[in-house]
């Protein structure tokens, strides 16, 4: 059985173009009629255009990187790319949720103060709850007329809407629910969230990473096997990404309730995720 070389490797900075191999030999007989009668001006241009696209058998500066840089692959053996993935699941060390306030008054300034007002006990009461200054951004801060629409009249402005919300980090999970409860009851009427995330995920990654190789190297030996081949090495190896999606955020309404239970919160786990490909060499 006559072998070919693999297809990706079969460009090379040794290999002559074909502008080289179909120009004559500098060594040639002398021109026919045909060739002397070519003006000397196009003669020159011509060659100017082979040596600036380096056809005259010089290979390029990349090819020659490519040339020294390229996994030697042998001329009989047979490329396999395999794509697998891993996930590993672990509990979730950190929260983030919005809490904010929107209040309503009759001109742009008392809504404005209201909100103001308002917004400076829900911040107090984010400090109470042993939130760190850097666990906490204001997300948005917005001021919008209220208008009332009638039949055949333009808009009339009723009144003002004004808004503060802050995104929090909450890193102490048993303290989240209490957290929770405590902005309502400062005042904060807007709260949503949490969604859970893993703090320092980079050791999950790798236990993926690991599983998805694994799991890449098993399958390559099933179809060498199933060949009648053997796994010779491994070519490539690219990683497809990792990813750690958390689950649905759970929708908050704030309401000041008199009942003396917290909020109840189910973190769950988080499956955090990685892809890698892999070309494997198959021979005999």
């Amino acid at each position: 059985m006559t072998s070919h070389r693999p297809t990706v490797f079969s460009m090379s900075a040794s290999t002559p173009s074909a502008a080289t191999q179909g120009a004559p030999s500098r060594r040639s007989a002398a021109p026919t009629p045909r060739m002397r009668r070519l003006p000397q001006s196009l003669a020159a241009a011509m060659l100017g255009l082979a040596l600036a696209t380096g056809s005259l058998a010089m290979p390029s500066a990349a090819h020659a990187q490519n040339a020294q840089t390229a996994a030697p692959v042998s001329t009989d053996g047979t490329l396999l790319s395999v794509v697998a993935d891993a996930q590993v699941s672990r509990a979730p060390d950190i929260a983030t949720l919005s809490a904010g306030v929107v209040v309503q008054a009759a001109d742009a300034n008392a809504a404005m103060r209201a909100n103001a007002a308002q917004m400076n006990k829900v911040m107090a009461a984010i400090k109470a709850a042993g939130i760190a200054d850097r666990d906490v951004q204001t997300s948005g801060v917005s001021l919008y007329p209220q208008y009332r629409y009638a039949e055949n009249q333009p808009p009339a402005i009723t009144g003002y809407q004004a808004s503060n919300t802050v995104n929090v980090k909450v890193r102490d999970m048993s303290r989240l629910a209490a957290t929770l409860d405590a902005l309502a009851a400062s005042g904060a009427n807007q709260i949503n969230g949490p969604t859970f995330e893993i703090d320092q995920p980079e050791d999950a990654y790798d236990e993926a990473r690991v599983a998805a190789l694994a799991k890449a190297q098993a399958r390559a030996k099933t179809y060498a096997d199933a060949l009648g081949l053997r796994v010779r090495k491994i070519v490539s190896i690219q990683e497809g990404g990792a990813q750690q999606p958390g689950p649905v955020p759970m929708r908050m309404k704030s309401a000041m309730s008199g009942a003396a239970d917290d909020t109840p919160i189910a973190p769950g786990e988080n499956t955090l995720s990685a892809t890698v490909s892999v070309v494997f060499e198959l021979g005999r």
